[in-house]
């Protein structure tokens, strides 16, 4: 499975750091944008993947863990950095968890929500990989 890690440009400052997110940054023209906060160390979030749709997740603040499945095999990425993002583009299934305290999660989306959109059921997914 192909995880692709994006380094977001940062102009470092002494009296604090910017990351800047333009058109070039990501693959894809951003249309939504949210943002996971206040998420309990025991939860998860996601659970489910896109047909068409493709996100960049950024951890603003804290950590936590992303788990990939491609119908096949799974992989999981830990995001602690600010200036690093996951690109998730579609067909992949994502699930959340392991949050730290304070951790808020920014996700750019390539498409405004579109429930037809989502496969939310893991066996329903890995029958649409195999199509």
């Amino acid at each position: 499975m192909e995880i692709e890690i994006i380094e977001i440009p940062k102009i470092k400052d002494l009296r604090g750091n910017i990351a800047v997110i333009e058109n070039d940054v990501i693959p894809f023209t951003t249309k939504r944008v949210y943002y996971l906060y206040d998420v309990p160390s025991d939860a998860t979030r996601g659970g489910h993947a896109h047909i068409e749709l493709s996100q960049f997740l950024i951890p603003l603040s804290g950590s936590f863990d992303v788990i990939l499945h491609d119908g096949k095999e799974q992989q999981k990425v830990t995001l602690n950095k600010p200036d690093k993002g996951l690109l998730i583009k579609p067909g992949i299934w994502r699930e959340l968890e392991n949050f730290s305290s304070g951790a808020i999660c920014l996700v750019l989306a390539s498409e405004v929500y579109q429930e037809d959109d989502y496969i939310r059921d893991f066996d329903k997914f890995v029958l649409f990989k195999t199509r």
